[in-house]
């Protein structure tokens, strides 16, 4: 039987959570540009960012907080080391702000905020698969300390 490890389900839950948020993003876009012609699909945009995008991305912001004190609970010293990370979490706070702000805008027939919230989904997801494009700043080895060699005398 496989070892049950908290990481890996709290892992996969934000996942899944950011799969349904950019999924959320996609159609409630595709949505808002079908409004203005069709009086039956009016505020449904708005909507469905209001009750998917924005509670997907809250839930995969808290479930990103637990991944890391799960990761400093297990004995990591500093999780938040990975350089990459700082970038990404520039780009998911952004992202959660202009997602709170998008159901008022896309209500207003203005899809400003949805679309800048879709590149920022895109540029963090973009950041994290291509981790090794952010390297890891690493000390610089300390050099050893220089002796200096007395000088002899020849007797000749």
């Amino acid at each position: 039987m496989p070892h049950f490890e908290i990481y890996n389900l709290v892992k996969w839950l934000h996942f899944v959570a950011l799969a349904l948020g950019g999924g959320g993003i996609v159609i409630a876009l595709l949505l808002s540009g079908f409004e203005d012609e069709r009086e039956d699909l009016r505020g449904l945009a708005a909507t469905i960012w209001k009750k998917v995008v924005a509670w997907s991305f809250r839930f995969a912001l808290i479930l990103g907080i637990l991944l890391l004190v799960v990761q400093y609970r297990a004995g990591d010293p500093n999780p938040l080391a990975p350089h990459y990370l700082h970038v990404k979490l520039l780009l998911v706070l952004i992202l959660v702000g202009l997602s709170e702000m998008a159901p008022k805008a896309l209500a207003a027939g203005k899809r400003g905020a949805a679309m800048l919230a879709l590149l920022l989904f895109l540029l963090a997801s973009f950041v994290t698969i291509n981790r090794s494009a952010f390297p890891q700043r690493r000390p610089k080895p300390e050099a050893a300390p220089a002796t200096q060699v007395a000088p002899t005398l020849q007797a000749s």
